[in-house]
């Protein structure tokens, strides 16, 4: 593996550097004086951004933008070996690196490492984190999945030892890391498109534990069934958060103002330290919470830092995002696309102001929905009213011959007032028919399905005082 040193910068090229992660590593990189280069299918905001700040950007992506000097090559999952200039970076024989493994290297040049996995709630604990360093001016270096915008977006270039980044399994993205310290908030079916099952999901998970060094630190969720399989034998230090009652760091007295954001008691060892108010809705993230608390704690943080930032931190882009009111009626935006994720958002609605709660559903991948068919029926009923879009495929093509409505079947049971409308403008039609004011709509998935609410707002949005 080709070794990235802040100390000795090369010419790097980006396959793809319009990507929300690629933008940000290569302007990691930049900071440190590297000579970037990259190219995409077209012009964005983020490569906009980097040319700005100095990168030699190229549109569209072929061969003749391999050129002498360049000392490695980058490129994502989504690059294959037909793509011209991976072929040109082959037959120059150039040292070629995938994204993730960038991400591993990059890590190794900072002092503390935090990588944030689960298989949901990583941008949202992830940015809890920056938040209480930023707090304390602990000056990070950030790279988190979604928009935060103490940050302006998606990275934040610091110039301390700190390095904080969501860790994703998929493809075992993670295995490529170096972290010193890993919080694990969920381990559970996801991504079946790459692993085989739950237990071949826990496996990585594991493998990522043991990258940890003696002197690293784990911060997981005892609520994880057998979550001893994930520590058992480890030499670094382990902190636990969570329900039960022998965890490291526990919530209790939990209470909700009118717009369903928790406040608890922290106990940190069984010891009462005060009292923590959250400026996100939800229980989930009473949880996520915690873990960032715990590994916050272990950097020396005082407690009032911590909590006065967890008061502030108000989400990032799609989470829970409300977007506006239309005709009486309150349109939020999240991007819950698996089952657990989907109930956890409901279950915090349900403490919202409202009078009905309608969800606008679009299924994200075809083996996810075939996988968790049941799951997703159960999350999703329990919402007053559904509308399911049409899945989005993502990266997948529909080789199951699934779709929404056998979804849309299987809920009926549960709950009649569900609904498959293919297509968005149809669904916005049938929203402005139905809703009346004081409904709650939240347009959720991983896809565009926020295009829905988006494109309602457009048309018909109120400002507040209406």
């Amino acid at each position: 593996m080709y070794q990235i040193n802040f100390t000795h910068p090369i010419h790097i090229h980006f396959i793809g550097i319009g990507g929300i992660s690629m933008s940000g590593l290569a302007e990691i990189l930049l900071d440190r004086g590297f000579r970037i280069s990259g190219s995409d299918m077209k012009e964005s905001k983020l490569t906009r951004h980097l040319a700005a700040l100095g990168a030699e950007v190229h549109y569209p992506q072929n061969a003749e933008n391999i050129r002498p000097g360049i000392e490695l090559v980058v490129y994502t999952a989504a690059i294959h070996p037909d793509n011209p200039e991976f072929q040109a970076a082959v037959r120059a024989g150039l040292p070629m690196m995938r994204r993730a493994d960038l991400l591993g290297e990059i890590m190794q040049n900072y002092r503390h490492a935090i990588n944030v996995a689960g298989t949901h709630g990583k941008t949202t604990t992830t940015s809890m984190i920056t938040e209480i360093l930023l707090e304390a001016h602990s000056d990070p270096t950030v790279t988190v999945g979604g928009m935060l915008q103490d940050i302006g977006g998606n990275i934040r270039v610091g110039r301390s030892g700190l390095f904080v980044a969501e860790a994703c399994e998929y493809t075992n993205s993670f295995l490529s890391f170096f972290p010193t310290t890993e919080i694990i908030l969920n381990v559970e079916a996801d991504h079946l498109d790459f692993f085989k099952d739950l237990d071949d999901i826990r496996h990585s998970f594991r493998q990522f534990t043991e990258k940890l060094p003696e002197d690293g630190l784990l911060v997981i969720n005892r609520d994880i069934p057998h979550y001893e399989y994930f520590t058992e034998g480890l030499h670094c230090r382990i902190l636990t958060f969570g329900h039960d009652k022998e965890a490291d760091y526990t919530a209790n007295f939990i209470s909700y103002d009118h717009f369903a954001r928790p406040s608890y008691t922290l106990f940190e060892g069984g010891k009462e330290l005060g009292r923590i108010s959250l400026g996100v809705t939800g229980e989930h993230n009473i949880y996520n919470s915690l873990s960032a608390i715990a590994v916050c704690r272990s950097l020396g943080i005082e407690l009032p830092l911590i909590a006065e930032a967890l008061r502030k931190f108000t989400g990032t882009e799609r989470r829970f995002q409300k977007k506006g009111k239309v005709r009486g009626f309150t349109i939020i935006d999240d991007y819950a696309h698996h089952p657990q994720e989907i109930a956890a958002t409901i279950e915090a609605a349900k403490k919202y102001p409202h009078r009905k709660l309608w969800v606008a559903f679009q299924p994200h991948t075809y083996s996810r929905t075939a996988a968790l068919m049941d799951d997703f029926a159960g999350a999703l009923a329990t919402a007053d009213e559904i509308v399911l879009a049409d899945i989005y495929a993502a990266r997948e093509q529909n080789t199951i011959g699934i779709s929404s409505d056998d979804l849309r079947r299987h809920m009926i049971e549960q709950n009649t007032n569900v609904y498959y409308i293919p297509k968005f403008a149809e669904i916005e039609a049938f929203l402005l028919s139905h809703m009346k004011p004081g409904d709650l709509l939240i347009t959720m998935g991983a896809g565009d399905i926020y295009e829905v609410g988006d494109d309602l707002l457009r048309q018909f949005g109120e400002t507040e005082d209406e």
